[in-house]
């Protein structure tokens, strides 16, 4: 026998046991209109004793929010992008808002369908690590459509006014090979995503629009190297993709130079888990025959012997910095002009450098 479960309460149910009118009651429930404290508690008193559940749809339809947003990222397996998306959760979240998340793996054609679905849903504003930072008409376009859009990690070319919150790469990219500079390395080598574009960056007198984290990185090596007076040598630069096997070869390259380096930058923290096993596979003693620096403060980069030199990125305030950002946007700054942070990365100093 099929048993008929009882009706849901209704709004009039609520407003009927808290002694109000339907409209008070659907302005302390959904936050928006003048309710007077007494009457809010009231109202949510009654709600709650009899299970009564806000309807989201009706009232984003009402106040214009739906009290949500999206965050867009390249690779939720990175841990950088988890902990900045906790980062990102850790302040929205108490502001009443919760994360609609997208993996685009890359793929600038993934990136715009999560966009599109976003804001078919209405969310009210997203965060983008940008898939292809070249690339930025859809992201100028939701902006124009009204969903404010605040870049994560990377400028975009094409998204002039979306703002953005990002780490300054070539400063810190620059330290690091500093930090082997004074400890006397003068054949320092570099692992890096963004080889290819070596061509261009020698070339620019400027920084360049819409570039990964990579090519600012690799840029902020060859600024080093010529402020110390140093001709860049292109053999000492290792082209790897974004796995730890490509960098394990990269490195292997290098290392197999006639005149090697006595020093390695990696760029990527899934880079410098190539590069230490290619040295650890050589037998090269760290840092006596070989100083290596990695970029992010990992558990495993404390956990190897020696422990690993890092730039250690502030990953979750750039986390914080996004969702405040954003929050910011959506409660009003949406006419503001647009807004760029960039925060700074430091050297962390271990075992695996010393002088040569």
């Amino acid at each position: 026998m099929t048993t008929r479960q009882p009706p849901s309460p209704s709004l009039i149910d609520v407003a009927r046991a808290a002694g109000v009118s339907t409209a008070t009651a659907g302005r302390a429930l959904g936050g928006y209109g003048q309710v007077r404290a007494g009457t809010r508690e009231r109202v949510l008193t009654a709600a709650a004793e009899l299970g009564y559940r806000t309807n989201g749809l009706a009232r984003s339809m009402i106040t214009g929010s739906t009290q949500t947003i999206g965050v867009v990222v390249t690779d939720v397996a990175n841990p950088f992008f988890a902990i900045a998306l906790r980062g990102i959760t850790d302040v929205v979240q108490p502001a009443g808002f919760e994360v609609l998340l997208a993996n685009t793996a890359g793929a600038l054609v993934a990136e715009q369908r999560a966009l599109t679905v976003m804001s078919e849903k209405r969310v009210d504003g997203v965060i983008v690590a940008a898939a292809q930072p070249a690339e930025g008409a859809h992201l100028e376009h939701a902006i124009e459509l009204g969903v404010p859009i605040v870049l994560l990690d990377r400028q975009v070319t094409g998204a002039a006014d979306a703002d953005s919150i990002t780490i300054d790469n070539e400063h810190a990219a620059a330290e690091a090979v500093t930090h082997l500079l004074e400890l006397g390395h003068r054949r320092i080598g570099v692992v890096t995503e963004a080889g290819e574009q070596l061509p261009a960056l020698l070339a620019a007198d400027d920084r360049p629009g819409g570039a990964f984290p990579s090519a600012m990185r690799l840029r902020g090596y060859l600024g080093a190297l010529g402020a110390a007076g140093l001709e860049v040598d292109e053999h000492l630069i290792g082209s790897a993709r974004y796995d730890r096997d490509s960098a394990y070869d990269a490195t292997t390259r290098l290392l197999d130079l006639d005149d090697p380096p006595t020093a390695v930058l990696c760029t990527d923290n899934v880079l410098a888990t190539g590069a230490f096993r290619a040295a650890q596979d050589r037998g090269l003693r760290m840092p006596e025959q070989l100083s290596l620096i990695g970029f992010d403060d990992e558990p495993w980069t404390t956990l190897v012997r020696p422990e690993l030199t890092i730039v250690e990125q502030p990953t979750y305030e750039l986390g914080t910095r996004a969702g405040q950002q954003l929050l910011d946007r959506i409660t009003g700054g949406r006419e503001r002009r647009t807004n760029h942070v960039q925060l700074r990365a430091k050297l962390v100093v271990r075992g695996s450098t010393g002088p040569v």
